[in-house]
Order: C-alpha cells, then sequence, then structure tokens
C-alpha cells in the first residue's frame, strides 16, 4: 500500500478499508467513483476488492499510485461522466474541503445510479470536544485557531486551476449533513462509528443529561407546529434528528462516517408545503 495509514487505527483510512473489506462481495464489479482521490490508496483498496475504480480530484498531482490515471475535476462544477453512471461514490475526507456542498451532493446525485450509494467521512463536528471547541472560539478543536487564511489555503495553483484547495473551512456537523443529503436526493442508509473522541468522553457525563432533556423537549415542542402537516410525516423526520443527537457514538465519534443512499434524483426532490409557504410580497 502506498499508505502507511491504512494499518494506524487512529486513522480514518484504517475504518474505510475495514468496511470495504467487510463488502468486498458487493464491490467486485462495480464502477465507483473517488473524489477527492488524494494519494489514491482508496482507488487501491477498491481495486483490489474487485471493483472498477474511476479517480478524480482537484489536484490529481496529488495521485501517487502507478499505471492509473486520476483526471482533473470540481466537484463543484461537475464531475466528467454521464448521468447514472456509478454504482458508488467515496468522498474520504472531501465535503469539509467544498464551498459549495450542496451543489457536490446533487452532484454526486446526478453520477450516481438508482440506490446507489455514497461514502462519505469527515472529521467531526457533531461530537462534544468538537462542540466545545466551537463554542469557545469557532475551532475545529481546542488546539487550533478558526479557519483563516494563513491556515487554511493548502493549495493554490492559477497556472493549474483557478480554484483553490481549502483546509477545513467548511466543517459540518451530522444534522446539517443530513439536510442537504436529502435535499440532494439522499437517505441516511447507516452511520458507522469510528473510533473514541477522549476529549468528548471527559465531557459525556456533564453535558448528555442537558442533550437529553433538551432534544426532547424540543421534538414534543414541534409536533406541536404546523398542525396542518401530519402527525405521522412530522414524526418520520423529527425523530431521525433526534436520534442522531441523542445517540452517544455520535456525540463520541472522532470522525463522521456514513452511507447514503441516492432515493431520487435530486431534480425530482419537492418539499413545498403549500399551508406553510410564505406568498410573494408578504412580510416574513
Amino acid at each position: 500500500m502506498i499508505d502507511e495509514h491504512i494499518n494506524n487505527p487512529k486513522s480514518q483510512k484504517y475504518y474505510v478499508r475495514r468496511y470495504f473489506d467487510m463488502i468486498r462481495n458487493e464491490l467486485k464489479g462495480k464502477k465507483v467513483i473517488d473524489i477527492p482521490a488524494g494519494n489514491g490508496v482508496t482507488t487501491e483498496i477498491l481495486m483490489e476488492a474487485g471493483a472498477d475504480v474511476e479517480p478524480f480530484d482537484l489536484f490529481p498531482e496529488y495521485f501517487l499510485l502507478k499505471n492509473v490515471v486520476c483526471k482533473r475535476a470540481d466537484i463543484t462544477e461537475r464531475i466528467p461522466v454521464p448521468d447514472e453512471y456509478a454504482d458508488w461514490v467515496t468522498c474520504q475526507e472531501g465535503i469539509e474541503h467544498f464551498s459549495d456542498q450542496l451543489r457536490a451532493l446533487k452532484e454526486i446525485n446526478r453520477v450516481l445510479k438508482k440506490n446507489g450509494r455514497l461514502l462519505l467521512t469527515t472529521p467531526s463536528y457533531s461530537n462534544l470536544s468538537a462542540k466545545i471547541s466551537y463554542l469557545l472560539f469557532e475551532s475545529e478543536t481546542h488546539k487550533q485557531m478558526p479557519p483563516n487564511e494563513l491556515d487554511d489555503i493548502w493549495m493554490a495553483d492559477n497556472s493549474v486551476t483557478r480554484e483553490m484547495y481549502h483546509g477545513h473551512i467548511f466543517m459540518i456537523g451530522l444534522q446539517k449533513l443530513r439536510i442537504l443529503a436529502v435535499l440532494s436526493g439522499f437517505r441516511i442508509a447507516e452511520v458507522r462509528y469510528m473510533r473514541l473522541s477522549k476529549g468528548s468522553l471527559l465531557l459525556f457525563p456533564f453535558f448528555y443529561p442537558l442533550i437529553w432533556v433538551s432534544s426532547w423537549l424540543r421534538y414534543y415542542r414541534n409536533l406541536k407546529k404546523h398542525p396542518e402537516i401530519q402527525k405521522q410525516s412530522k414524526k418520520k423526520v423529527y425523530r431521525e434528528q433526534l436520534r442522531l443527537n441523542l445517540n452517544p457514538k455520535n456525540l463520541l465519534n472522532k470522525h463522521t462516517f456514513i452511507i447514503f443512499e441516492k432515493e431520487n434524483n435530486w431534480k425530482d426532490v419537492f418539499f413545498r408545503i403549500e399551508s406553510i409557504v410564505k406568498p410573494f410580497g408578504q412580510i416574513m
């Protein structure tokens, strides 16, 4: 392997490899898009599992896997493949770098076949340690400054592309990731646990009772809103959000590791509810 981190339990790559090993039979012969492909380690793992992999990256110059071509692509613009092309898309450690995350998810939806799957990993912005770091200084961890122009422009080369490879400027929590995915035609198929955030574990006994009470109060309060919407519809949405918020694994997980399934083409997604839509010309 070209990346020693796949054997390191402290790395997210270790857990992605274990997952792909577990579903190896499902991957055999399947078309997989790997974006951003980075140094190529995920592409190599997928190829070893028998998948037909096409890697893409904004800066394919980083790609180290020999005898495999990584093509340049800006996911917020277009991945150069036809509609409903792939069975799987892997987006490992990418979403936190994308300036337009909704547009990126819609583009992934476009290239996936119906019921195709998206594997996505990103540093957790939903564990307790990250929540406290954001509260104190809007930073990712207690060791870091907030995103800034010194630390978070990781690559810029106008001779190659006008786009920049941003650092962790666009960190995203589970709740926001969920709604962006829903708006893009996806449903959550599985949220997987990676490894423990020790700082979150220390905070857990103090904050979990508050989170539990606050979450249930919000749930019941919002069930009473908009009586014109069927209660079962509200329960379906709010219960999923509640489960995400109350699951101790999500509050303790060092990384987010989530599998989405494509339910609909993003262009067919429509949530207009006439009774609560504000008419044009009315003060909001």
